[in-house]
């Protein structure tokens, strides 16, 4: 049962990317701030808009709108990524490794998007439902 968002595995996998994606902006020119800056940005998003939706999952069409956000966040941060291997090639193979992890995490929130469903409670079954969480 997913009862909070951290029961999400989209959720999961964009923290746990978001440690990947620092350490190798780390190998980053300092030349290129305001591409690292922007690729955090988009990643940290992800989570973000994961958690800012799943607050309002009781209206499925907001919360799979924030999916879509986060959707789009994480293939600007594929894009970012292929913009840095553009400019410095020595860091292109352990771009390719995180770009992958973040194409997966895009598949996955398509696949959620598109299965999630609210389900609508009655007052009665609400309460009951709370007692457990």
């Amino acid at each position: 049962m997913i009862y909070k968002v951290a029961d999400l595995d989209v959720y999961k996998l964009s923290i746990e990317l978001l440690k990947d994606l620092y350490i190798f902006l780390d190998n980053a020119p300092k030349s290129e701030y305001d591409l690292v800056k922007n690729c955090k940005r988009a990643a940290k998003s992800i989570p973000a808009n994961i958690t800012e939706g799943f607050a309002k999952k009781t209206h499925e069409a907001v919360f799979k709108n924030h999916l879509l956000i986060s959707l789009g966040s994480s293939d600007e941060v594929v894009a970012h990524i292929e913009t840095l291997i553009a400019v410095v090639p020595r860091l292109s193979d352990k771009a390719k490794i995180i770009i992958e992890k973040y194409i997966r995490l895009s598949k996955q929130l398509n696949t959620l998007h598109k299965n999630w469903h609210t389900y609508n409670f009655r007052s009665s079954e609400l309460s009951e439902f709370f007692r457990y969480i």
